[in-house]
C-alpha cells in the first residue's frame, strides 16, 4: 500500500508541475525515479519531522502540493503543534502519507504504534483523514487528491493487505463503500482492518448471522447518509478498528448516532486505553486486542444473543 501511494506521487509529479515530495529519514531508494526525473523537486530532510511540516506548509504558500512521507507517529505526536499552526489554521493543501497506521511495527514497541493517530488528526479543524483498505483503493485514492482542499492525513498499512475493493470504480471523499448488505449486524470498519473485519463476516454468514460491511475510507469527513441508514437497516452496529476505541472510528460513528438522536446498539472493537504489556507480530497484538476475524464473530454473536 505504501509502495502504491509513493508510486503514485511521481506520477501525479508527471501530471503536475506543482507537486513536490518532501521525506524525512527514508531509505536511500525511496521514490529513486522521482529524485531523478525531478530533481528540484524530490526532497529527503533526515530526522526532522516538525521541521519538514513547516517546509511543506511553505511550499504550499507558494503554490506548491506537498506529499510528506514519513512514519505515522512521527508525523502525529510529533508535529502536533506544527500540524494545527502551519498546516491547518491555513487550510494548506499538504498531504501526509503516513507509514504504519496502527501496530505496523508492533516489533518496535509503543514508541512506533500509531494506536491513537486518527483521534490526533481527526480533532484538527480543516484536516481530511483516509485510511485506503488495500492497494487498489490507495491509487484510486491518491489520483484525486491533488483536487482537495485543505491538508490530506493518510493512514497506510503494512501493505499486501488482501484487496476487498478492488470491484469498485471510484473514490470519492467522505463517501462510505457498501462491501456486503445485511439484516442481522452491519459491521463498520476502515483501512486495512476492513479486510479483517470481512473475514469476519464470512465467518458471521457460515453461522447463519446475515452480516452487512460497510467499509469508510474517509474517517473525516465521515460519511452520516451511509451510517444513519445503516442503523435503520439492521438491529446492530458494529465498528471494528485497528485504533484505540478514545477518539477513533467508534467514536465518529457514535457521534453520528449520538448528533441524529439515533438510539442503536452499537459494540465498538478496537484497542484497549493502555499500551501494550508484551512485544510481537502485528498479528499477535490484534489478537491480544480481539481483533483477528474468528474473535470479531464471536464477539458480534455474544451481542446479537443479548439482543433477542
Amino acid at each position: 500500500m505504501r509502495q502504491q501511494a509513493l508510486d503514485m506521487v511521481h506520477e501525479l509529479a508527471r501530471r503536475d508541475s506543482r507537486v513536490v515530495f518532501i521525506g524525512s529519514d527514508l531509505g536511500p531508494g525511496v521514490l529513486d525515479g522521482m529524485r531523478r526525473e525531478f530533481p528540484d523537486r524530490f526532497f529527503m530532510e533526515g530526522v526532522s519531522e516538525a521541521n519538514i511540516i513547516g517546509m511543506a506548509a511553505g511550499l504550499a504558500m507558494d503554490g506548491y502540493i506537498p506529499y510528506v512521507n514519513t512514519i505515522a507517529t512521527f508525523l502525529t505526536r510529533r508535529c502536533y503543534e506544527q500540524l494545527a499552526i502551519d498546516l491547518c489554521l491555513h487550510n494548506l493543501p499538504v498531504r501526509l502519507i503516513s507509514n504504519g497506521g496502527g501496530m505496523v511495527y508492533a516489533p518496535l514497541g509503543p514508541t512506533h504504534l500509531a494506536t491513537e493517530d486518527l483521534a490526533i488528526v481527526r480533532a484538527l479543524p480543516n484536516m481530511s483523514v483516509v485510511a485506503p483498505a488495500d492497494e487498489t483503493e490507495m491509487i484510486r485514492m491518491m489520483g484525486v487528491s491533488l483536487d482537495l482542499r485543505g491538508p490530506l492525513y493518510i493512514r497506510v498499512g503494512k501493505g499486501n493487505e488482501p484487496v476487498v475493493t478492488g470491484h469498485v470504480p471510484d473514490f470519492a471523499f467522505g463517501k462510505a463503500v457498501p462491501l456486503r448488505s445485511g439484516r442481522d449486524v452491519v459491521l463498520i470498519s476502515t483501512g486495512a482492518q476492513t479486510g479483517q473485519t470481512l473475514k469476519a463476516a464470512d465467518l458471521l454468514a457460515e453461522a447463519g448471522l446475515s452480516a452487512g460491511l460497510l467499509h469508510l475510507p474517509t474517517v473525516k469527513p465521515l460519511d452520516r447518509d451511509a451510517i444513519l441508514a445503516a442503523a435503520v437497516a439492521t438491529p446492530l452496529l458494529v465498528s471494528v478498528e485497528e485504533h484505540t476505541l478514545i477518539g477513533g472510528l467508534g467514536s465518529a460513528v457514535a457521534d453520528v448516532l449520538a448528533d441524529a438522536g439515533v438510539l442503536k446498539p452499537l459494540l465498538r472493537l478496537g484497542l484497549p486505553d493502555a499500551y501494550p504489556t508484551g512485544y510481537g507480530s502485528q498479528e499477535y497484538l490484534l489478537g491480544q486486542a480481539g481483533l483477528l476475524p474468528g474473535q470479531i464473530a464471536a464477539r458480534v454473536q455474544e451481542r446479537l444473543a443479548t439482543l433477542s
